[in-house]
């Protein structure tokens, strides 16, 4: 081999450099015509809900994105630490279809033939292709979403648990359940979901009006806390899968906001830096209170120098589900922005320990997750790495109303000078016998004067 490189150029050596390069083509003709894998030409459309997680939020959150517990759809599949409940799948299967052919005559190819029906575009919702057969992956459709839908119909009682069910004597394995299903890699199509729950729908579940989204909300309101919460329109919302479900509860009503696309008579500019820090903002005179009364925490208002947040409670539960929406909301093409934009104000607000005390004094944050650093650490690694547009975000209006009140000089001055003479009692009695002292001299002065003035 050496000798033939050595040698001149000759036709045999040009005819092999022809070959290879006949081979080389041959090779880039292939991977022109192989269709993308790992992010599919389907990814980009709106029907594509189910997405990997991108590389640079798995960075800063990785572990809020992997499931712990059970698997649910082809990405995390077959993984050995999820084995464990691959087992209970069945057996919930298996209950499933002993009631249904008891009740309803059906059989497990009617499940099949169900989740049939809808495969094609179920495939189209991961934004990886995936590569099963046909009867692999509707199994997989099946198992995964029926056990979804006794473990639901079982916390709602619409289904007794049995007395030894580990799944619910062992206290740790409803809340990971709870963390998995609101996982985005961690997903099926919802629609796949409702013709398995219109097929295997009991006539007592007809008689009281059960819905999958009912079932959903009782399943996840045991682990979020959601004050003053009223989920009657919940049968009308349309979800893509169950995070984007528990998500779409959460996005306040567009009346709310109404005002932020009326346009103003004079251009207000759009802020550069989004929006200050909380320490930042209250030395110019900017409070942070609570806002009671409203369904989603999402809802914040600036109103009287003051920004109105409603209490949110920040745990684990929240510390997965929080992440995940975030992600949805970066990958999804026709998804809003809600949660994007208001981790966006968070990480703008928390900087430091004492901004994150601050909003717990005020009953802002109720901290389950840990000190205020591990918060502030979460919070900052929300807002990273993320597209964020604040001319498109709900709280356009507000962030550009912080501002233009903090860039005014008159708050800023009387902020500063609140805090210097009054930030405390003993600095208060200082500024106060100055003031004293002062209309004193005045006094003096005057009386001293104004005999004079009289002589002249």
């Amino acid at each position: 081999m050496v000798d033939t490189v050595e040698q001149p150029l000759n036709g045999s050596v040009h005819d092999g450099g022809e070959t290879l390069l006949k081979i080389r083509i041959e090779r880039m003709h292939k991977k022109l015509n192989q269709p993308p894998r790992l992010l599919s030409s389907t990814a980009g459309k709106s029907t594509c809900s189910i997405f990997r997680v991108p590389q640079s939020m798995i960075e800063s959150n990785g572990r809020f994105y992997e499931p712990r517990v059970v698997s649910v759809g082809p990405y995390h599949r077959g993984r050995t630490q999820l084995k464990m409940m691959e087992e209970h799948k069945w057996r919930y299967l298996n209950a499933l279809v002993t009631r249904t052919h008891q009740t309803k005559s059906l059989t497990l190819e009617d499940y099949m033939k169900a989740v049939k029906s809808v495969e094609e575009v179920a495939r189209e919702c991961y934004s990886e292709s995936i590569h099963m057969d046909s009867d692999e992956f509707n199994e997989m459709m099946v198992l995964d979403g029926c056990f979804i839908l006794e473990l639901f119909r079982k916390v709602s009682h619409v289904v007794p648990f049995q007395l030894d069910d580990p799944l619910v004597t062992m206290a740790w394995v409803l809340p990971f359940f709870c963390r998995d299903f609101l996982r985005l890699e961690n997903q099926i199509p919802f629609f796949v979901l409702e013709a398995l729950f219109d097929l295997t729908r009991g006539d007592n579940e007809r008689e009281s009006n059960v819905s999958l989204q009912s079932l959903a909300f009782a399943f996840f309101n045991n682990t979020i806390y959601r004050p003053n919460q009223d989920l009657s329109r919940s049968d009308d919302l349309k979800a893509k899968h169950i995070l984007d479900l528990v998500r779409s509860s959460f996005i306040p009503d567009t009346e709310l906001y109404a005002h932020s696309q009326v346009p103003n008579q004079r251009k207000k500019k759009i802020p550069s830096n989004i929006i200050h820090s909380i320490s930042k903002l209250r030395q110019a005179g900017i409070k942070i209170r609570e806002l009671k009364d409203v369904k989603s925490f999402l809802v914040v208002r600036f109103r009287h120098g003051a920004i109105e947040m409603p209490s949110i409670t920040v745990d684990d539960l929240m510390g997965s589900f929080f992440p995940n929406c975030v992600a949805y909301e970066q990958c999804h093409v026709g998804c809003s922005k809600h949660f994007t934009t208001y981790a966006t104000l968070l990480d703008c607000l928390m900087n430091t320990n004492k901004d994150v005390e601050y909003l717990c004094e005020q009953k802002i944050i109720e901290n389950y997750f840990g000190t205020e650093s591990a918060v502030a650490g979460f919070v900052n690694s929300l807002g990273r790495d993320v597209a964020f547009d604040i001319e498109s975000c709900y709280l356009k209006e507000l962030f550009i109303e912080v501002n233009e009140y903090y860039n005014s000089s008159w708050h800023v001055t009387w902020a500063s000078f609140k805090h210097t003479y009054f930030s405390s009692p003993w600095s208060f009695i200082s500024a106060l016998a100055a003031l004293i002292l002062l209309i004193l001299s005045i006094i003096q002065t005057l009386f001293t004067v104004y005999p004079r003035l009289q002589i002249n």
